[in-house]
C-alpha cells in the first residue's frame, strides 16, 4: 500500500453490500424478519444445553414478530413496518434470522421456505444457520431455489479459533465452517459469514488472522459483530461474577480493530455489517454505545485518516 494509491471504494473505503445490491437489483433490498420456531443443536440437547454463551436472540429479534402468527402474517407485519422506515425499497427478502433455520425435518424447512416465497412481495430468502446444520439435501434445495429467487445463506462462523469456539460452547470447530462454506459455494450459493470480534480467549493477532482465513474461503459477504454482554446469557452470568473474565473492546479499540481487520480482508468480499447493535434494555456491557448509523462512518473516517481501504493489506495465497 502507498499513501497516494487510489482507493477503489470511494468515500466509504470498503466494499459495501448495500451499494452492491442497489447496483445489482436496481435499488435497496430489505430483509423482513420472520420467526419459524426453529432451535439449535446445542440448545435442544443434541450437542448440549444452554446454547452459545453469548447468545440471546431477543437482542436482535424485531418487536413486531409474533410466533403465534403464520409466516405470511409475520411478513405482512414486517412489510407494514419497513415500508414506513425504508420507503424506497426495491425488493424484499424473508429473513429467517433467529436460531438455526436449516435445523429440522426437511419437509418442515421446505414448507416454511415455500410459504415465504409464495408471498407476492418477497423476492427471496436470507437464511441464518450454523455450519453443522447444513445437510446436502438442504443445500441442494436452496441451490434449486436460487435459480429463480435471491437466496442468501448466512453461516455463523463466529471465530476461526477452535479454542475460542469451545470456550463459548459453540459445538463445532472452524473446520466445520470451512466444510459448510465450501459445500454451499460449490452449489453456486452465495454465502454470508458471521464473525464475532472480541470473544473470550481471542487475541488481536487471532482476530486479524481470521481475516486471512476467511479471505481464503469462497464467501460472498461478511457480517462483523463486536461482542456485547446481553441479558439472559451465560456470558452475562460470568460477567456479573467477574467482569475481568470477560474483557470487552473499548470504543476506540473496537474501531481501530475493525479498520485493521478490513485492511486485511480480501477486497472482493462484501461487507454487510461492520458492527452490531443490541437494544439498551437487553445490553449490560460495554458502556459505550455507538449506533450502527454512526459506526460505519467512524470506520470509514479511520480508514481515510490512515490512507487505507479494504484489502490494502490483503496478502493472497498465505
Amino acid at each position: 500500500m502507498t499513501q497516494d494509491a487510489p482507493c477503489p471504494f470511494g468515500e466509504r473505503r470498503y466494499n459495501a453490500w448495500n451499494e452492491h445490491v442497489k447496483t445489482r437489483y436496481g435499488g435497496r433490498v430489505q430483509k423482513v424478519s420472520v420467526l419459524a420456531g426453529f432451535t439449535c443443536p446445542n440448545r435442544d440437547g443434541l450437542l448440549g444445553k444452554g446454547g452459545c454463551t453469548f447468545c440471546n436472540n431477543d437482542g436482535f429479534t424485531p418487536g413486531y414478530l409474533d410466533t403465534q402468527q403464520s409466516i405470511t402474517e409475520q411478513i405482512n407485519a414486517g412489510l407494514n413496518f419497513l415500508r414506513r422506515r425504508y420507503p424506497n425499497t426495491q425488493r424484499y427478502m424473508a429473513y429467517f434470522q433467529s436460531y438455526s433455520n436449516t435445523y429440522g425435518e426437511f419437509e418442515r424447512l421446505r414448507t416454511c421456505y415455500d410459504e415465504a416465497l409464495a408471498h407476492p412481495e418477497i423476492s427471496g430468502l436470507a437464511i441464518g444457520t450454523r455450519p453443522d446444520c447444513l445437510p446436502d439435501a438442504v443445500l441442494d434445495y436452496l441451490a434449486e431455489l436460487s435459480r429463480s429467487h435471491i437466496i442468501e445463506l448466512e453461516i455463523g462462523v463466529e471465530s476461526c479459533n477452535d479454542a475460542v469456539l469451545a470456550r463459548v460452547n459453540r459445538g463445532h470447530d472452524f473446520a466445520c465452517s470451512v466444510d459448510a462454506i465450501q459445500r454451499a459455494a460449490a452449489r453456486g450459493l452465495e454465502v454470508t459469514a458471521h464473525l464475532l470480534l472480541g470473544l473470550p480467549g481471542e487475541s488481536v493477532d487471532s482476530m486479524l488472522d481470521g481475516a486471512r482465513q476467511l479471505s481464503a474461503l469462497p464467501i460472498h459477504a461478511l457480517k462483523l459483530h463486536q461482542l456485547q454482554v446481553v441479558r439472559g446469557t451465560l456470558l452475562a452470568r460470568d460477567w456479573r461474577r467477574d467482569p475481568e473474565s470477560v474483557p470487552l473492546l473499548g470504543e476506540e479499540e473496537c474501531i481501530g480493530l475493525l479498520a485493521d481487520f478490513i485492511e486485511r480482508l480480501a477486497p472482493h468480499i462484501l461487507l454487510q455489517r461492520v458492527g452490531s447493535e443490541v437494544p439498551p434494555s437487553q445490553k449490560l456491557a460495554p458502556e459505550w454505545n455507538v449506533r450502527l448509523s454512526e459506526l460505519a462512518p467512524r470506520i470509514s473516517a479511520e480508514l481515510a485518516k490512515r490512507g487505507s481501504w479494504q484489502g490494502c493489506r490483503y496478502q493472497p495465497n498465505q
